[in-house]
């Protein structure tokens, strides 16, 4: 398995721990800061920051080490990591319950996306778009928790996040009110003539396993969005999300 897919949580980068943090601190994850290291020969260049995490340090239990680069090094994976480093414990996802929806809202299943920068990168623009939370499966990429929050700039761990298999997400769904709307080509209309009004469950599959029939035969709409010339491959599932789910918010701005 190539370095990079490895399981990982380590969090590198301000805006990966600022975003644990947050996380913790608004109730959305229970994930353990064990400790995190900064490079003591970046201190005059980030007082206030070096700081702030000691005041965090206190309120949640961490130890806030001084390092250097080369130590640092080591415990990265990437080379982004700005002179800080995180060493966390493992964030468990609830289960999606019915209980958990909110009326009215917005909620994206990401399924089949094959690797853990273009999961990171879904996971930023659906919530960028307003989602109320995201339906992962139970295989997903959350293993590699580190990767996935430095590729979605921190949204991996400030989105509300649930665990669900695609057919009890429809059942709960469904029992909730909500529109089921797939993504797929076959027996679709296009994503600009269809009623994306609130609320929604969206459902988007890999480029290569696609959604099963059985989900398509259970949604109300299936979507597909219509190209600008003629083009017969597919988008990648991360770009499928970004289109959807802004449409999804352009109709119920509008």
């Amino acid at each position: 398995m190539n370095e990079k897919y490895l399981p990982s949580n380590i969090f590198e980068g301000l805006t990966s721990i600022r975003a644990v943090i947050a996380s913790r601190e608004s109730g959305y994850s229970s994930r353990e800061i064990k400790e995190i290291y900064y490079d003591v020969s970046r201190l005059e260049k980030h007082k206030k920051e070096i700081a702030w995490l000691g005041r965090m340090a206190k309120k949640h239990s961490f130890d806030l080490i001084e390092s250097d680069s080369n130590r640092i090094d080591e415990l990265s994976l990437g080379t982004t990591h700005g002179g800080f480093v995180a060493v966390c414990g493992e964030r468990k996802i609830p289960t999606l319950a019915k209980e958990a929806i909110k009326p009215n809202g917005f909620y994206v299943m990401l399924d089949g996306i094959e690797d853990p920068y273009n999961f990171g990168t879904a996971l930023r623009t659906v919530y960028a778009s307003g989602a109320d939370g995201i339906i992962l499966p139970k295989r997903n990429w959350m293993s590699s928790a580190g990767i996935v929050c430095r590729s979605s700039a921190g949204t991996s761990e400030t989105a509300e996040l649930f665990v669900s298999d695609a057919d009890t997400a429809v059942t709960i769904f469904k029992s909730a009110g909500y529109k089921i709307i797939c993504s797929a080509k076959e027996n679709s209309k296009s994503m600009y003539e269809t009623d994306l009004f609130f609320p929604v469950f969206l459902i988007i599959g890999g480029e290569r396993r696609g959604i099963a029939h059985r989900i398509l035969d259970s949604a109300d709409e299936i979507v597909r969005i219509d190209y600008g010339r003629e083009f017969n491959a597919s988008l990648s599932a991360q770009s499928s999300a970004a289109i959807l789910a802004f449409e999804v918010y352009r109709q119920n701005k509008r």
